[in-house]
């Protein structure tokens, strides 16, 4: 919070829908293709071309409104939102106005304070994309710009909270979740890079203990969550400054330079868009049966902080796991079946969270797309457990089992790793490594008894790691101590 203000915070969030064709009509939606190379008239808003509702993406608005805890409203509307810019070849966006699906939903967060806080969810509606204008670089000498419409009638759901947000640090948290909850309804990539996921922010102060709204503006081009932090911190300090000088917050539209971390004008608002929206003339009234919605209520997985309760109620994990584990719902999905395979969350979740997240990292791979399976992972751990090979051994299984891809027990087979138990052939290590260094065992026996780990070490050394730890100490402790 800034020193004497409050900070008042709503984000208005665009998600591009998963679906194989467009909103209204049927062209591929397919990213990365040739540019103009996935249009036809309808998207293209050639005179006489009729949009058609695509029901996917009904469906999946529907969808993210009963996660989010909307109301369903059972008859919905379409309207034209005019305004005029080159990568909207109609001259308007076909959007939702007075009637959309979604209303007054909240989506419960985790505050900095560790409580829990419910963020208002005003609207979501259904609506299509524009295209994309291309700008040249800096560097580049031509200086033409071209359009891209293949983004046109991509179709897009609008989340817009209400202004119940208190710090960046919450609208942080609130994205990370909303994201989350979005991949696990499977509607969305919510790719930021590739702009399936894209946010604004309208930001405010007022002194604290008033309730009038202060003059706010509005923060765009921000491409990351940690862009989103950055922009609201980086704005909350610019009115501060301004307020305690005296001045006045102009209303305006700013756009986030990551680079430089600051916010440039992009223009003046006077006083909010006249879109001049009415009703589209080509597209009927929506009307939404209890049968359909309760036909996709029906379909809702459990959810990121339902699983994140029971990760830790069924599992024993803490925190930090339980929130990495869920992080998504592959990485949830492995995990579990992992544990199905042998009962041991903690040690199979760390081997998640440390040695295959740095493969995932390193491969840039899916971790359902890795060599090692979750069954390897989970017998990897019940072989430690077992006593077969010990945890050294076991992190060298494990980078051959993410090469080659092969089970940890033919790894170990193939390459002579399994663990040395036999007493006599461990003592006999033993028995040349204090025959080598008695300036060492005349140490530990006068007091100095943290050389153990010495001789532990050159135990291990001599073994090629093989020896088991816990026979060792013992051992170590019975010859040192005579």
């Amino acid at each position: 919070m800034a020193s004497g203000y409050e900070i008042v915070i709503g984000l208005e969030i665009h998600v591009q829908l998963l679906t194989d064709s467009k909103i209204f009509c049927a062209c591929s939606t397919k990213f990365g293709a040739e540019p103009n190379s996935q249009v036809c008239p309808v998207c293209s808003g050639m005179p006489g071309a009729l949009p058609v509702l695509n029901k996917k993406a009904l469906e999946y608005i529907v969808k993210a409104g009963l996660a989010l805890n909307c109301n369903i409203n059972k008859h919905t509307t379409f309207a034209r939102k005019n305004y005029f810019y080159p990568d909207l070849p109609k001259g308007y966006q076909i959007s939702q106005f007075d009637y959309p699906v979604c209303e007054n939903g909240y989506l419960e967060i985790m505050t900095e304070n560790n409580e829990i806080k419910k963020i208002g969810i005003q609207r979501i509606h259904l609506e299509e994309d524009a295209g994309k204008s291309l700008h040249p670089e800096k560097d580049n000498l031509i200086t033409e710009s071209y359009i891209d419409l293949n983004r046109c009638g991509v179709p897009l759901i609008e989340i817009v909270t209400k202004p119940d947000i208190r710090s960046p640090q919450e609208a942080y948290n609130f994205l990370k979740l909303l994201r989350q909850t979005i991949l696990y309804l499977g509607i969305s990539d919510v790719n930021m890079e590739e702009g399936s996921l894209r946010c604004d922010a309208n930001i405010s102060l007022r002194k604290i203990g008033e309730t009038k709204f202060g003059t706010k503006t509005e923060l765009k081009n921000m491409n990351s969550f940690h862009g989103v932090l950055r922009a609201l911190e980086y704005e909350a300090k610019r009115q501060e400054a301004i307020l305690d000088a005296g001045g006045i917050i102009e209303q305006q539209t700013l756009l986030w330079d990551d680079a430089r971390g600051e916010a440039r004008p992009m223009r003046s608002k006077e006083e909010a868009h006249d879109y001049r929206y009415f009703p589209d003339p080509d597209l009927v009234r929506v009307e939404l049966d209890d049968e359909f919605i309760n036909g996709i209520k029906n379909t809702l997985p459990e959810l990121p902080r339902e699983k994140f309760l029971r990760f830790k109620n069924e599992y024993g994990l803490n925190d930090y796991s339980a929130d990495l584990l869920t992080s998504t719902p592959e990485y949830a999905e492995y995990f579990e079946k992992a544990v199905s395979v042998y009962k041991n969350p903690e040690k199979i979740a760390n081997w998640i969270m440390g040695d295959l997240t740095r493969i995932v990292k390193e491969t840039k791979q899916e971790i359902n797309k890795l060599y090692i399976t979750p069954e390897m992972i989970a017998k990897l751990v019940k072989i430690v457990d077992d006593g077969v090979i010990n945890t050294k051994i076991a992190k060298d299984v494990f980078n051959k089992m993410a090469e080659t891809g092969l089970n940890p027990e033919e790894i170990i087979e193939k390459f002579g790793l399994k663990q040395v138990t036999d007493v006599r052939a461990i003592e006999e290590i033993i028995n040349k490594v204090l025959a080598d260094n008695p300036k060492e065992v005349e140490a530990y026996k006068g007091g100095k008894e943290k050389i153990l780990g010495f001789f532990v070490g050159q135990v291990m050394k001599l073994s090629k790691g093989k020896a088991n730890p816990q026979i060792v100490n013992k051992i170590l402790k019975e010859k040192l101590s005579n």
